[in-house]
């Protein structure tokens, strides 16, 4: 494997490690449900899809390289149905999304989407 994929991981898993580390921690001072609405299956959806993307773009940068940001955004759509597939249904349940509901997704999301645009933007400025 190349190493700036394995670099790119490992990083990923570092920072998502200490948000996960953070927001468990938050819960657990408020009081609140720690390991429910699923936010263990949501970090580690959004890492696995967050370095599958990066692979994608990493394979396609030379051959694609003018479309390559709409690549990008089709990884982000790919996250979003994997949200509505394995995190909606889940959450409306009850007929409403709670916030601890949406930030057990969101809260991953945002990481990896910031971390993930932030090494495009390095991948396509070599």
């Amino acid at each position: 494997m190349n190493k700036s994929i394995i670099s790119f991981s490992i990083k990923l898993l570092l920072i998502i490690g200490v948000t996960f580390g953070v927001h468990i921690l938050i819960l657990f001072l408020i009081s609140a449900p720690i390991f429910e609405n699923r936010i263990i299956l949501a970090y580690v959806v959004n890492f696995i899809l967050a370095i599958a993307i990066y692979i994608t773009l990493y394979k396609l940068k030379i051959k694609y390289l003018d479309i390559l940001g709409f690549i990008f955004m089709g990884g982000s759509l790919l996250k979003f149905v994997a949200y509505f597939i394995f995190f909606y249904p889940f959450y409306r349940e009850n007929g409403t999304i709670s916030s601890f509901e949406a930030t057990s997704f969101l809260a991953p999301y945002i990481v990896c989407l910031i971390f993930e645009t932030f090494h495009l933007i390095k991948l396509l400025n070599k």
